[in-house]
C-alpha cells in the first residue's frame, strides 16, 4: 500500500524561528506578488484588519489597490513579476507618489528559507 502525502498548504505560516533573523529596514513597506490575473498584496500587520488582500487587474482594482496601499499609509513598494503585468499597476503606484521597486522572482527564490506567496 502506498502512502499518499501529506498534502501542503498553498499558505505557509512562517513560525517565530524563520523570521526572528529578519531585520525590519522599512516599516512602511508593501509586498506585491504580480499574477496574470490577481495580484496579492501584503501590508505591515498593524496597518488592516487584514494584512493580506487580493486583487484583481482591471484599471478599477488597481485603482482600489493603490487607494487601500494609501490608506495603509504605505510609502514604499516592492512588486515580484515574471511577465509584463507589472507596468500598468507600477504607473499607477508611481503617479500616486509610492516609491516602487521591482525586485525579480529569480533573486527572491534563491533566499534561504522557505517562500511562500504571503
Amino acid at each position: 500500500m502506498m502512502k499518499t502525502p501529506k498534502s501542503k498548504s498553498r499558505f505557509h505560516q512562517p513560525t517565530t524561528n524563520e523570521t526572528s533573523d529578519l531585520r525590519l529596514i522599512n516599516l512602511n513597506a508593501a509586498g506585491i506578488d504580480i499574477g496574470s490575473e490577481f495580484h496579492w498584496v501584503s501590508v505591515p500587520k498593524d496597518r488592516a484588519s487584514e494584512c493580506v488582500r487580493r486583487f484583481g487587474c482591471y484599471t478599477a482594482d488597481l485603482y482600489a489597490l493603490a487607494d487601500w496601499l494609501a490608506e495603509c499609509k504605505v510609502e514604499t513598494v516592492a512588486m515580484e513579476s515574471t511577465g509584463v503585468y507589472w507596468i500598468a499597476l507600477f504607473q499607477i503606484l508611481e503617479t500616486r507618489g509610492f516609491e516602487v521597486k521591482l525586485v525579480n522572482a529569480h533573486h527572491v527564490k534563491t533566499l534561504p528559507g522557505r517562500k511562500t506567496d504571503i
